[in-house]
């Protein structure tokens, strides 16, 4: 088979490398790519949120498969055109893609079949949105509606923080993502990741994870899209999986095929649990980053058979098959990050980094450019290992660390803490 890949992060890379693990591929493509993507695939220049291009790419290249790895693509309806001239595709179409592109169309539908989630209320104007805060104090959780790059979320533990985070999203500073806002309720408890294939009918569960959202070790400072995370999540059980699926995701899924409106790809659902109970924090409509990355090191070559059977509907002839380990990632990235950061470092040392099936360094914000691998992003390299504990994972995954000669980078060196 001939597949492309659309995306240039460490999730994309991350699935490029699975899907290589698999005998059916016989060549790859990954548009835009990066400096890792290069050495393992061929890169193509082309803008992934444009349809028609992407499908015109497709027949210039005779490609059997299309995996959609960001959420903009999705949102914009590349899944739709590449349906719609007979191209297979891994990725819902935009209707289904609002359960990520719309916090208010996400609070709607489990409103409707009665999904637990947080309290919210949904504001197109300030001074409303304002008052609602005053009224019901903090802390409180404060959301651009939109795609805001992983950034458009404020959890609040102060009203004065709250009213801040208003006036900055209807300001401007998300653009079009931030017209419209929701205001939640605080959650409390443990969150965790959830990752299930739907083909329309069928869902399957492929796996759990935790990430590391803020920037400094023990988890301080501002939130980041991710600083690290780890497969399988402890706190997420058996049993609350499974009334995640009864409760949550299959009536949600459920509604949106009522609504004309079939989900067809990974649904991940943020799942925040307390006492054994879970609670919905969010959907995305495609893989997480950097758990993406911890679930393809463990999901290996399967991971193409899967996301193949989700597009063609066949789900309900697949099995997951699990080895009893763990996968560990750890983020580095610029210094300064997430706020103001420099591009254009040199990153050493690559080449003493082992790359095998139980380890691999995964490129987020990488370019290559005469012979060197520079930084190009805020999240520049995902260290990634698996062990037979996740303590081993940990170990080997910061002993790759160590061999990186990057002094323009950082990252934390607890990744995992809470489950070790």
């Amino acid at each position: 088979m001939n597949i492309l890949v659309l995306g240039s992060g460490g999730r994309e890379h991350a699935l490029a490398w699975a899907i290589l693990q698999n005998p059916k591929c016989d060549r790859l493509i990954c548009a835009p790519g990066n400096a890792g993507m290069g050495l393992i695939a061929e890169c193509a220049d082309l803008d992934i949120c444009d349809g028609g291009a992407v499908v015109t790419f497709c027949e210039e290249n005779a490609i059997d498969f299309v995996v959609i790895g960001p959420e903009a693509p999705l949102a914009t309806g590349v899944a739709d055109r590449l349906r719609a001239v007979g191209i297979a595709c891994f990725g819902p179409s935009a209707a289904a893609a609002r359960l990520e592109a719309s916090k208010a169309f996400t609070k709607e539908i489990c409103a409707a079949v009665d999904a637990p989630t947080a309290g919210y209320a949904h504001f197109t104007q300030a001074a409303p949105a304002r008052a609602h805060i005053r009224a019901t104090g903090a802390p409180i959780v404060v959301k651009a509606d939109g795609l805001a790059a992983g950034k458009g979320v404020i959890v609040a533990m102060t009203e004065a923080e709250a009213l801040e985070a208003v006036d900055t999203m209807f300001g401007g500073e998300f653009g079009a993502a931030g017209a419209e806002v929701v205001i939640e309720e605080f959650m409390e408890g443990e969150e965790a990741s959830f990752f299930v294939l739907v083909d329309g009918e069928v869902c399957l569960p492929i796996g759990t994870a935790q990430d590391h959202k803020r920037v400094g070790d023990g988890d301080t400072g501002p939130n980041t899209g991710g600083m690290g995370a780890y497969s399988p999540a402890p706190v997420l059980t058996d049993a609350i999986a499974q009334t995640a699926l009864d409760q949550i995701i299959r009536p949600t899924m459920a509604e949106m095929a009522r609504r004309g409106m079939p989900y067809q790809g990974v649904l991940y659902a943020g799942l925040m649990i307390k006492d054994g109970q879970p609670r919905l924090v969010e959907y995305n409509a495609r893989f997480g980053d950097p758990e993406a990355q911890v679930l393809m090191m463990r999901l290996g070559a399967q991971a193409l058979d899967l996301m193949l059977a989700c597009a063609e509907g066949r789900l309900d002839e697949m099995h997951v098959n699990w080895a009893e380990d763990h996968a560990l990632t750890v983020v580095m990235a610029a210094q300064g990050y997430p706020g103001d950061y420099a591009k254009g470092s040199e990153v050493r040392g690559l080449e003493g980094c082992a790359a095998d099936s139980a380890h691999m360094v995964f490129h987020a914000g990488t370019r290559a450019e005469g012979g060197r691998v520079l930084a190009n992003g805020g999240r520049v390299l995902n260290v990634t290992a698996r062990g037979a504990s996740l303590a081993e994972a940990r170990d080997r995954a910061y002993d790759m660390v160590d061999q990186i000669d990057w002094p323009e980078g950082f990252c934390r060196r607890d990744i995992g803490w809470r489950a070790l």
